[in-house]
């Protein structure tokens, strides 16, 4: 009797951390039934040519803001997924900080059932850490399936919506203000027994604030004093107590969006000692620096923020050294009329999520990274950070048939109104480059092809193995 294949991809070159081979990709059921240079017979009910083109396995953004539910005008999940599946992206990891956050066991619950109907790719979701306001839920969270565990370290908290307060004054009504050392510690601790990742927004709230009063005496708005107010210093203060903390507790710690050269250099000793300590970073750090504001403007605007071209170039070092094993988008969309406005005042964020991939794959054709180390820092390490290899992150007969089609000669430029996401605000748009995501395939099913979305949501959630 004749194999019905799902899905067949033939005569791509197939990537992996290891290497680079020519061969078909047989698709059973979801799922990788062979990877092989013979032609298999059987019949497909769908065929890709991927000739002259690069076959990965599909990548993953590890850091999404859709704000769904909550501030929906600005983006949805429908839309978000759209623009990941549109980027070449398979899995993206749903940030907590929703409205209502995602706080304890019902409210996970409700947010599978949210995003489930509007994904149009995979999806694993993080729990917040509101320190004594869910402590108790931790372990129960765990239990049920969140992708890891967050803290925005130095934020308040609305302690009627549980929303966190990011600019908080003493006096606020109705307000938690940012919690002690000794209540962080006791985060870390329940963390830690879960074994998951506790992932941190590195920014020393004390330092900002201290010295955003001083640099507002002065009179000065632009970007060096936007700077002067967040300096390098208020996250290094901060890597250094949550690698403490981490060493004192056990706690699998991972450092958000590291936007500074000696963020990288702790995060390096920490492993170099043995610790579990582990780091991501983001296109607008490797590509941009201060020097870009005056071209850029405020859709510039991020936290952390974007720093100097020396740490620039150390991320990229830390990156070639192993140190920074994952990039992500930090995707977090305003409106336009939101992002209008002076710097100080508007809030942080741009989209991400569909330039993530083309941005790396243009580093690829410039030789700041090779197409292996892009598989690497966006499927395969991300994948065995948070407990989904090698279901996720891998061309490994038996696993979900995720793969990211990459065609290293077509040339793009960002434009965009022609973003997928609500909020169309990037740094990027504008910027040109050679190397884009051709199809997107989730668990077999073909979701983005030559730029053109395919099907309705396919969408399911991912838990940890």
């Amino acid at each position: 009797m004749q194999v019905q294949w799902d899905h067949v991809i033939r005569n791509g070159m197939i990537v992996t951390t290891d290497q680079i081979f020519q061969a078909h990709v047989y698709v059973k059921d979801g799922k990788i039934a062979a990877v092989t240079a013979e032609a298999l017979g059987g019949t497909a009910r769908e065929e890709t040519d991927a000739s002259g083109c690069y076959v990965l396995p599909g990548l993953i953004d590890v850091h999404v803001h859709s704000r769904d539910p909550g501030a929906t005008h600005k983006e949805d999940f429908f839309h978000s997924t759209q623009a990941a599946a549109a980027g070449g992206i398979t899995t993206i990891f749903e940030m907590p900080n929703t409205n209502p956050p995602l706080n304890n066991v019902e409210n996970f619950h409700r947010q599978v059932k949210n995003l489930q109907e509007k994904a149009h790719v995979d999806f694993g979701i993080w729990a917040i850490c509101l320190g004594h306001l869910n402590l108790r839920d931790i372990q129960a969270l765990h239990e049920a399936g969140v992708i890891g565990f967050k803290f925005f370290w130095g934020y308040a908290v609305n302690s009627k919506t549980y929303q966190l307060v990011y600019n908080y004054k003493v006096g606020m009504e109705d307000v938690i203000p940012p919690f002690t050392d000794g209540e962080v510690l006791e985060i870390f601790r329940e963390v830690a027994k879960t074994g998951q990742i506790l992932a941190i927004h590195a920014e020393s709230s004390d330092i900002i604030h201290h010295l955003t009063k001083q640099v507002e005496r002065s009179g000065r708005r632009d970007y060096e004093a936007f700077l002067e107010a967040r300096p390098n210093l208020a996250e290094v203060v901060t890597v250094q107590t949550g690698i403490a903390f981490a060493k004192h507790t056990g706690a699998r710690l991972h450092i958000l969006h590291v936007s500074t050269g000696e963020a990288v250099d702790l995060v390096k000793q920490a492993q170099a000692e043995g610790y579990p300590v582990t780091a991501e970073t983001c296109p607008h750090y490797l590509f941009l620096s201060n020097e870009d504001y005056p071209r850029i403007g405020p859709a510039m605007k991020v936290y952390p923020t974007v720093k100097y071209k020396k740490d620039q170039e150390r991320l990229w070092r830390g990156i070639a050294e192993g140190v920074v094993s994952v990039v992500c988008s930090d995707h977090a969309p305003h409106t336009e009329e939101e992002k209008d406005g002076d710097l100080w005042s508007i809030p942080a964020g741009m989209c991400g999520v569909e330039t993530l991939a083309p941005l790396l794959l243009n580093a690829v054709h410039e030789k700041k990274l090779t197409l292996q180390q892009v598989v690497a820092v966006l499927s395969e390490n991300p994948a065995k950070l948070f407990g989904i290899y090698p279901q996720k992150g891998s061309l490994q007969v038996g696993t979900d048939a995720d793969i990211t089609i990459v065609d290293m000669e077509k040339r793009y430029t960002i434009n965009r109104e022609n973003l997928r996401s609500k909020s169309k605000i990037t740094a990027f748009d504008g910027f040109s480059g050679t190397g884009m995501p051709v199809a997107t395939i989730v668990r077999g099913q073909t979701v983005m092809k030559d730029g053109v979305i395919i099907g309705s949501p396919v969408g399911r959630l991912v838990t940890p193995l």
